[in-house]
């Protein structure tokens, strides 16, 4: 613990303009981020008598090492700047806003040449317009069946599409008039965009024009007796206002707003949103956190403010904010809010009317998850102490194992051979600590050698980390011992976001991947696995990390050294959430090698060629239909393809020669030949 009066800012040393701070431990982590319109006042709040801080500010202050600051012009730069720096670093004491699933938006991708509607969870992308977010998938599936009537949009993936083009034959949906069939040529690009527009605007909120068009034309229809027209024009609008009806009016005024609401005691807080346009509820979220940091109402609005518009632009923002409690610098907080959407945005507390009684809905729903989290929580909390403390006692452990890691091996016949490494943290799943291995010190199909290396490699990389934190220090009884030829070489974890070398990176504040050890290691095996991951322990001189394997074949639990398993009752907790960690970890492996073995599948010999670029390949097998038709072609023919020179020309050719044509796919159903001539992609 260490003494704040030790890091102390010397008077004067702070400036009193706005700012954003941060405070690190003494591994130089940030752990705490914050902003300030006058930085001396704000900074030297935290270094008064420690006996008069809220005691998650004094566990704050006492954890940090030192502080540093970073002045701004303004207090929205500030607001800015603090944002960036709690997604970039991550501080254990700041308020984090988490979503406990990925909900579902209605996409329209205005962004492709034939738009279509679908259904998008994840990162939003530039160019797709977004409706939402839903509850289920399934009440976007119907809502766009029903508009599909009136709004023919395309809405099949880009597969379908093409091979609908190169058939002339449209899907099912264009048959039954809810597509427009651009694939097959049947209305223009220009018409199908106007189409997917109009689609948009009825999402917008903008629906009384397309009603009040139908019904005219439906009158109209009738008048000149065409009444089997007049009859389809009737169902469009009934699915219109059917589609309209699932979100049913709450303000009268077709208010495009957000409505914010907080539930909270001492330690946890819950966060509701109704997203309103139109007039109408057209999407709901909540979030449930952990009140680390002392934070009262306006300071868990202003964090969710950040979290809910910090990535978005334009209509994403709507034009009114309804809170219950304003941020402290609520004239920022407006204007940051004004900037992203680039027009005035109202920030407030609705005081009366319709907007306070939905508020006060809003109010009860973030009520009743807070009392649900805390239900499940308490229960699950239980379960979780029991399993943890059955795991201690049945592997001879002095503490409850908090950190669990779990790896498994995965291949397909000796081919495309991977590694995963899944985290628990209290009996939970910890996703962001998962990491994933590629094997590299040998090939072939050895799940034990593959088992040793990924461990040795893994906790190679934590003695570095530990060393160049001052954490640990090398000295001839902690020393690792050299790791024996036969192991193979330790090569870096091949990680999706990894660095590529076993060199820790620059110490810049951020969590390092591999900077936190287990009190258990699992292996998804029996002793042999087993033996391998001590052995790596034992080679890097770790021997303060309990190694176990579990077999699927018996559920027997191995320990290093031991003959005989150790077997846990069928009903025991610490059997289950054993189970749950290991079948993670083989999910999580046999993902990752399923995805390089797909990628492989799809690599082309025009892969090999240099300096030919995705474009440019792409271009070729476009122009000749396939890469059959491309290894027919001569060099002059390969030359008429645009951006293609001699050069990269004869460079293809010799390519092509220089592979054997794959051998032909079989429909097995059928015993059909497929042929290589559909002009996918290379």
């Amino acid at each position: 613990m260490a003494d704040p009066s030790s890091y102390r800012p010397k008077p004067g040393q702070i400036p009193d303009s706005p700012g954003v701070y941060k405070f690190r431990d003494e591994h130089r982590r940030v752990i705490y981020v914050g902003k300030a319109k006058n930085l001396r006042q704000r900074v030297a709040n935290y270094f008064q008598d420690l006996a008069g801080l809220h005691p998650r500010t004094r566990t704050m202050v006492t954890t940090a090492a030192s502080v540093e600051w970073t002045v701004v012009s303004t207090e929205v730069e500030a607001l800015q700047l603090e944002y960036s720096w709690i997604k970039e670093f991550d501080p254990r004491f700041n308020v984090k806003y988490r979503d406990d699933k990925s909900y579902p938006y209605l996409a329209v991708t205005l962004n492709e040449e034939f738009p279509r509607v679908q259904v998008m969870r994840g990162a939003k992308k530039k160019g797709v317009r977004y409706f939402g977010p839903y509850g289920h998938a399934w009440a976007i599936r119907e809502t766009v069946d029903l508009m599909l009537r009136v709004f023919p949009v395309r809405t099949c993936s880009a597969g379908v599409f093409k091979n609908a083009a190169r058939t002339g034959r449209p899907c099912l949906l264009g048959y039954i008039g809810k597509c427009s069939a651009p694939c097959v040529g049947r209305v223009t690009p220009e018409e199908h965009r106007e189409l997917a527009e109009d689609f948009c605007d009825f999402m917008a909120g903008r629906t009384g024009t397309y009603i009040r068009r139908l019904e005219k034309d439906m009158m109209q229809a009738a008048e000149e007796m065409e009444y089997e027209r007049a009859a389809r024009l009737r169902d469009d609008a009934e699915a219109l206002k059917r589609a309209m009806e699932k979100s049913a009016v709450v303000l009268a005024d077709a208010t495009d707003a957000d409505l914010i609401a907080v539930a909270e005691d001492e330690l946890e807080a819950a966060l509701q949103i109704f997203h309103v346009r139109g007039g109408r509820v057209r999407g709901q979220r909540g979030w449930v956190t952990d009140k680390v940091e002392a934070v009262d109402t306006s300071g868990l609005v202003e964090h969710a403010l950040q979290q809910l518009y910090g990535e978005e632009r334009g209509d994403a923002v709507p034009k009114e904010v309804l809170v219950p409690a304003l941020p402290e610098d609520a004239e920022a907080v407006s204007q940051w809010l004004a900037e992203r959407r680039g027009s005035q945005v109202s920030l407030r507390i609705p005081q009366r009317g319709d907007k306070k009684d939905l508020m006060v809905t809003v109010q009860r729903n973030a009520q009743q998850a807070l009392g649900l989290h805390k239900t499940k929580r308490a229960s699950d909390l239980t379960t979780r102490s029991r399993a943890l403390e059955e795991i201690a006692e049945a592997l001879g452990l002095d503490t409850a194992p908090l950190r669990i890691e779990c790896y498994d091996i995965s291949h397909l016949q000796g081919d495309d051979v991977v590694a995963s490494m899944v985290v628990f943290e209290d009996g939970l799943a910890r996703k962001s600590e998962y990491r994933r291995f590629q094997i590299k010190g040998f090939e072939g199909q050895d799940d034990v050698r593959s088992m040793h290396e990924v461990i040795g490699r893994r906790f190679k990389r934590y003695l570095q980390d530990k060393e160049r934190t001052g954490e640990w220090e090398e000295t001839p009884e902690t020393a690792p011992a050299p790791v024996p030829a036969a192991s193979g070489p330790v090569p870096a974890p091949a990680l999706s976001a990894a660095s590529p070398d076993d060199e820790p990176r620059e110490d810049d504040g951020r969590p390092k991947r591999f900077a936190y050890p287990p009190q258990l290691v699992v292996v998804d095996g029996g002793q042999p696995q087993v033996a391998a991951a001590k052995r790596a322990l034992d080679e890097l001189g770790i021997d303060d990390i309990a190694v176990c394997g579990l077999a699927k074949r018996l559920e027997e639990v191995w320990l290093p050294d031991d003959d005989d398993p150790v077997v846990l009752p069928r009903s025991s907790e610490g059997l289950y959430l054993l189970q749950r960690v290991r079948d993670e970890a083989h999910r999580f492996a046999i993902t990752y090698q399923r995805a390089k073995r797909a990628k492989r599948i799809r690599s082309s010999p025009l892969d090999d060629v240099t300096g030919l670029g995705e474009t440019r390949k792409q271009a070729l097998v476009k122009h000749f239909g396939s890469v059959k038709k491309l290894r027919q072609a001569t060099i002059d023919e390969i030359c008429e393809v645009p951006g293609i020179g001699r050069r990269t020309a004869e460079s293809v050719a010799a390519a092509l020669a220089s592979t054997a044509p794959a051998a032909p796919a079989v429909n097995t159903a059928t015993g059909e030949i497929i042929e290589e001539d559909d002009g996918g992609s290379p």
